[in-house]
């Protein structure tokens, strides 16, 4: 037996309502909630959140002194043309030149890496 479920995931970041915007493009759900804290119910998946981070420094991939501390992967049927969606909704990529692996590695808005992988 668990002692507790997954509520949400949490990302600090300078902006959350943009953040949220950004996620539900890419994983679709409405964000709600203004201010310093917004959640976006996934449909499928836990709540993502974003909580407002005044001096937020975003992690640097792959870098041991602002190491990533987490990250996100999510799969995608088609990667060539999940990379096109998530690059027009304003991630940058981190390491997604190899084509020859099933994953490809960006940063979010706010600076969090995450992955799309083929499934």
């Amino acid at each position: 037996m668990s002692v507790a479920k997954v509520g949400a995931v949490v990302l600090d970041c300078p902006d959350p309502h943009a953040l949220a915007g950004f996620y539900a493009g890419v994983v679709g759900g409405t964000p709600e909630g203004e201010g310093d804290w917004v959640d976006l119910a996934v449909p499928g998946g836990p709540t993502l959140a974003f909580q407002r981070a005044e001096g937020h420094v975003p992690p640097r991939w792959p870098a041991a002194d602002r190491s990533q501390q987490f990250h996100l992967d999510l799969t995608v049927e088609d990667l060539d043309a999940a990379e096109k969606e998530v690059l027009a909704l304003g991630a940058k990529p981190l390491d997604a030149e190899d084509r020859s692996r099933t994953f490809r590695v960006y940063a979010d808005p706010a600076g969090h890496p995450f992955c799309l992988c083929a499934c």
